[in-house]
């Protein structure tokens, strides 16, 4: 079965807002399989400049994602995507407001 990895239209989630304004990058971040397991919720909202940042506040936040995520990185069997159009790694990536990164096993969809 094939499925698209488009992310919906951003729209804030329930509580979400007066964090989204200034310099502060506020993006969402949704989970497929067994990340979405892992973390128990579907999807949420942080705070984060680069990928790493963003795979750093998800492990802090979610300690049951630690198998998932080493350092500043998703393990090889796990892959991010950047609203719907590539795939991410590099935790250098910059984000901006509005994004939305999909976190999957690597298999998800095959």
């Amino acid at each position: 079965m094939l499925w698209s990895l488009r992310c919906p239209p951003w729209t804030p989630l329930a509580g979400a807002a007066g964090f989204s304004h200034g310099t502060i990058i506020i993006m969402r971040v949704e989970f497929f399989g067994v990340p979405r397991e892992r973390a128990g919720v579907a999807e949420l909202e942080l705070q984060a400049d680069t990928l790493g940042q963003l795979m750093t506040a998800l492990a802090m936040r979610f300690p049951s994602l630690g198998e998932l995520i080493t350092g500043d990185r998703l393990r090889a069997s796990f892959v991010a995507n950047l609203n719907g159009d590539r795939f991410v790694s590099d935790p250098r990536t910059q984000l901006t407001e509005h994004d939305c990164v999909l976190i999957l096993s690597a298999d998800a969809g095959g």
